[in-house]
């Protein structure tokens, strides 16, 4: 029991880290209806700068600046092969992740940079209070944003560019301050989880994309008719789950070399019972029609 309880801990602690990925990826995903997979390459460019910047003895918190600079770069980069050299959304990503994994191995010097024994960001504290209140601001900051004027606009921009326009704002404007926003926090993340594992590795930005889709799609399965969660809830939620399921499959027994297969497998299950949902719904609506 001991052991599922840490297990259990954390798991929450690394969903935390996984929600502020999601929340960032919320904002081109949801809201921009723009399918970024820049975010393969920011995450582990967040972990290896602040990494970096802590094996130098620059201290834990210029690290986590660093990373969160670094992913708004990797957004620029993005928006720069999408507007400028009109390449499409998906391979403007796959442009940016390509040219980030080398660069990665560039800052880092090698493909792993172990700081484990470093000063991080948690100190000697406990680290899922830390996690959870950087977790809570973040959310806060990014529902002030939506609630403004120009989070406004960035969340109709997705579903409706020619009322944009007619507002006298640029569409692309809003996809780069989307795009630059959502890399922030995955480099933010990234960085986190550096200073949560005592290491940054090349590859752990793989499969990155499902985990940010897994959570997105999980928080909007809770409580899917209730309209008093806010969309950074369903991720924070989608993320804490999705941790939890996977961290459950594995103290079961579950090889951890099949994590990515479980991910995908939790991805599907909550795609299909989402669509069961919906089905329902259109059902329901039809009967009370012909009533």
């Amino acid at each position: 029991m001991t052991a599922l309880i840490s297990s259990m801990g954390a798991s929450i602690e690394i969903g935390l880290i996984f929600a502020i990925l999601a929340m960032g990826y919320m904002l081109t995903y949801k809201f921009l209806k723009y399918y970024d997979l820049s975010l393969e390459g920011t995450y582990p460019l967040g972990a290896f700068l602040a990494a970096v910047l802590i094996q130098k003895g620059l201290g834990p918190y210029l690290g986590i600046i660093g990373s969160i600079v670094a992913g708004g770069l990797g957004g620029c980069l993005t928006y720069f092969f999408y507007k400028k050299v009109k390449v499409d959304p998906l391979l403007s990503g796959i442009l940016t992740l390509t040219i980030l994994y080398s660069i990665n191995l560039r800052v880092g010097g090698a493909s792993n940079i172990p700081i484990a024994g470093s000063p991080s960001i948690f100190g000697n504290l406990p680290k899922w209070p830390i996690l959870l209140i950087l977790t809570i601001l973040i959310k806060l900051a990014i529902d002030y944003y939506l609630r403004s004027e120009a989070g406004y606009l960035l969340k109709i921009t997705g579903n409706n560019r020619k009322l944009v326009k007619q507002l006298g704002k640029n569409p692309d404007g809003m996809i780069m301050i989307g795009l630059i926003l959502s890399n922030a926090l995955i480099g933010l993340s990234g960085g986190l989880m550096a200073n949560y594992q005592g290491f940054a590795d090349i590859q752990m930005g793989t499969a990155m994309i499902v985990t940010g889709l897994a959570s997105i799609i999980i928080g909007d399965t809770i409580m899917k008719a209730s309209d008093r969660l806010r969309d950074t809830s369903r991720a924070i939620m989608g993320a804490i789950v999705y941790r939890i399921i996977s961290g459950l499959a594995i103290y079961l027994g579950l090889n951890p070399n099949d994590l990515k297969l479980i991910t995908a497998l939790i991805v599907i299950a909550f795609i299909a019972y989402n669509n069961y949902l919906s089905k329902r719904k259109y059902k329901r609506m039809v009967n009370n029609a012909r009533d």
